[in-house]
């Protein structure tokens, strides 16, 4: 099992874009990622200056239906 670093939002949202997610809505501070072939869904929290922590970083991850090691490919 890899180790994961905290992650700014854009870093995570740059690597599921290259996964084929897509910007589905965003409300306020919470921006929805969607991918439609794999019918899978996630949420990120993007605040301005600060990191997304590891654990939150292994829920969105596992949201995804990504490994561990398919998520640290795409960064």
């Amino acid at each position: 099992m890899h180790s994961l670093p905290s992650l700014k939002a854009t870093q995570i949202i740059r690597a599921l874009k290259k996964a084929g997610f897509i910007e589905d809505r965003q409300k306020g501070s919470q921006l929805v990622l969607i991918n439609p072939h794999k019918n899978a869904r996630t949420v990120i929290p993007i605040h301005a200056g600060k990191d997304i922590k590891k654990p939150l970083v292994r829920a969105i991850i596992h949201d995804t239906q990504l490994t561990v090691e398919d998520f640290l490919d795409l960064l």
